[in-house]
């Protein structure tokens, strides 16, 4: 192989993204898929996983696993099995998320109006998955002594974004610390943990289909670029960051964002 296979090979490695099965979750594992890694794309929705995985099997090794990321001893379960079928975990995308409530920008989504429910469903997928899957997965990189786990931040974890909902931009505030302080801890072992805080891109993390046309311009129009993310943009920045390039980057957040955190977000008048 050249110099440029060589650097970002990750050929027989082992990996697991969760949230895998739609989304940036989806972009993630057809980038190792495709660079030949295994893969084991776990998702909640088993539907969707079945259909997906058909796409996905086609461009390399790939396996499905249903999950809920909110069960720790089904995410333990879940690595576990991996490391038993396959000897060895080396790659973690610990990405599953949703998005539910409104953003402060809308009149239904101002603090007294934040929905306890909507905001502990939020920070059960979103945070407590997240250090769930990643505990799980150091166990074994730990006695491996090597491996490269990936969390799913956000520019919304960054700083206050009023097209955020609330219990969101909380859950994603743990991320960034909480990456910090396990890439601190995990270095002892060669274990490398860093974060991708995307900004917009087109995705289905509400769960509610295509985004409305008006919500797409609202965030184009507080966008560097002029535009939101496509999914694919995302793969360059997640194969950097699991495959050898990164041999030296640990307890690093990453935006990937078309330029919006160059621009302060706004809020309307009080009514």
């Amino acid at each position: 192989m050249g110099v440029l296979e060589d650097l970002f090979d990750v050929r027989d490695q082992v990996a697991l993204v969760t949230g895998g099965a739609s989304g940036l979750g989806y972009a993630f594992a057809s980038i190792l898929a495709d660079c030949g890694a295994t893969v084991i794309v776990a998702d909640w929705n088993g539907e969707r996983l079945e259909k997906e995985l058909r796409g996905l099997s086609s461009r390399g090794r790939v396996a499905g696993y249903p999950l809920d990321v909110t069960d720790a001893p089904a995410v333990r379960a879940c690595v576990d099995s991996i490391v038993a079928e396959y000897k060895s975990i080396d790659i973690a995308f610990a990405n599953a998320g949703v998005a539910r409530g409104r953003p402060p920008l809308l009149p239904e989504g101002w603090l007294d109006d934040m929905s306890m429910t909507d905001y502990n469903a939020l920070i059960d997928v979103n945070l407590h998955g997240v250090v769930y899957t990643v505990q799980a997965a150091a166990r074994h990189m730990k006695r491996q002594r090597s491996g490269s786990i990936i969390t799913t931040a956000s520019t919304a974890g960054l700083r206050n974004d009023p097209f955020t909902p609330y219990s969101y931009a909380i859950a994603k505030a743990g991320v960034v610390n909480f990456t910090k302080q396990a890439a601190h801890d995990l270095a002892r072992w060669n274990v490398r943990v860093n974060a991708i805080a995307p900004g917009p891109f087109k995705t289905n993390l509400g769960g509610g289909g295509p985004m409305p046309p008006e919500a797409e311009a609202r965030w184009n129009s507080v966008i560097p670029l002029g535009r939101m993310g496509d999914p694919a943009e995302i793969r360059g920045l997640a194969l950097l960051l699991a495959s050898p390039a990164g041999s030296f980057m640990t307890g690093g957040v990453y935006p990937i964002d078309g330029g919006a955190l160059l621009q302060g977000p706004s809020l309307p008048p009080a009514g």
